[in-house]
């Protein structure tokens, strides 16, 4: 599966404790994240990740592509609520195409533990009841 990162700044070493804890499932997929996340993941656990820009500078834009190409299966999107962020359209957006293209999504750590489990256990191979191969 491809999988995308996202973290905001308060939220990076929180993205990267996970990615530690989960890495050996996360090294059997596809990974991609914006730049700042990409990196500290990737130095934190080896992974190898395929890093856009900073969310700021149109990261969170090149992952809103991917997910309009269908080019993603599951986004975690580590977000602080309480600080509202500018591209803070760019996220609506950026859930707003998870729910057209039916995209699971995670904004907080205890939904991606449950992504990342129903992943483990083969779960969320759900393209293929929506889009069977002909």
């Amino acid at each position: 599966m491809n999988i995308a990162l996202i973290a905001h700044d308060s939220k990076k070493e929180l993205m990267t404790q996970f990615c530690i804890a989960y890495c050996g499932i996360l090294s059997r997929h596809n990974i991609c994240a914006t730049g700042t996340t990409g990196r500290l993941v990737s130095e934190a656990t080896g992974l190898e990740i395929q890093r856009f820009l900073s969310g700021s500078q149109g990261g969170d834009q090149q992952i809103a592509a991917r997910i309009a190409c269908n080019e993603l299966d599951l986004l975690l999107l580590f977000r602080d609520p309480l600080a509202p962020k500018p591209h803070e359209p760019d996220e609506a957006n950026l859930i707003r195409l998870c729910d057209v293209h039916n995209i699971p999504v995670a904004t907080n750590i205890a939904t991606a533990e449950a992504l990342i489990h129903s992943l483990e256990r083969g779960d969320l191979d759900w393209r293929d009841i929506v889009n069977p191969k002909k």
